[in-house]
């Protein structure tokens, strides 16, 4: 038995591009959805998931472990709903769920690693660490679970973990307002959750927030992992991602005034 998980919030954009490309293969879709004001639930009950209603957690890795501990297969597909399954990848998942559903004594790889191509700015990006930027998202029940602490954390496995043939192409970005609104979340997540490590804006804290931390990231992304090769969309992306940083530790700076 095949289950395909997702926790979801807002994404009717998204969702019915998303369970059409694996719905073939499917026996079972399971669906957490945070409270979504749009017609997210609605539009995956058409599309025969079991909609599981909770609220949006700002870690939404939580929900993700809820889609997957509601999981009954004994191999579990656990996506994104801005995430689609290609032909090459789909055939892969198949053949693994015949080989683990058909062995009387499996010895094989318990998880697989899923190459993603990120959609940003209009274009794939090829280079910047973006590609093939894997993760691990197919797994034997039981054998991969989320550490639930971090909202780009891979998970844990217990056993061997191969690569999966395929990819998942990642419509994360399709604009730069999808991108600015994702930014705002995540540096809001990252302000939180250093506050509440102890971290302050001090001077040496503001020193690497403002200034070495954008720059080793930009000159990692940018020239060590050739992000230049991507035109416009790669040097924008290196410089959003070093931007992270202060914007984050601006919010930090925010919450500790609200003291």
């Amino acid at each position: 038995m095949l289950s395909i998980v997702l926790a979801t919030y807002n994404e009717e954009a998204n969702i019915v591009s998303c369970l059409s490309a694996i719905k073939k293969i499917a026996d079972e879709i399971i669906v957490v959805d945070g409270s979504s004001t749009d017609s997210t639930a609605e539009l995956a009950k058409k599309l025969g998931a079991r909609v599981v209603s909770t609220t949006n957690k700002p870690n939404f890795h939580i929900n993700k472990q809820l889609a997957i501990d509601a999981a009954k297969g004994d191999l579990i597909l656990q996506l994104d709903a801005d995430e689609i399954v290609d032909a090459e990848l789909l055939k892969f998942i198949a053949a693994v769920h015949k080989q683990v559903s058909s062995a009387t004594d499996y010895s094989g790889p318990v998880a697989w690693y899923l190459k993603r191509k990120n959609f940003f700015l209009g274009k794939f990006l090829s280079k910047g660490g973006q590609y093939p930027d894997p993760v691990i998202r197919l797994f034997l029940r039981g054998k991969a679970r989320l550490p639930q602490k971090d909202v780009h954390e891979q998970m844990i496995v217990l056993g061997e973990v191969a690569t999966a043939e395929g990819h998942l192409l990642h419509y994360s970005n399709p604009s730069f307002a999808d991108y600015l609104r994702k930014f705002n979340t995540y540096t809001s997540f990252s302000a939180q959750q250093k506050y509440d490590a102890g971290v302050r804006v001090t001077v040496w804290e503001s020193t690497r927030a403002f200034l070495l931390q954008p720059l080793i990231t930009f000159v990692t992304l940018y020239v060590r992992h050739r992000g230049y090769v991507d035109g416009m969309a790669g040097f924008v992306f290196a410089l959003l991602s070093g931007l992270h940083f202060p914007v984050a530790h601006l919010k930090i700076w925010e919450l500790q005034n609200a003291e």
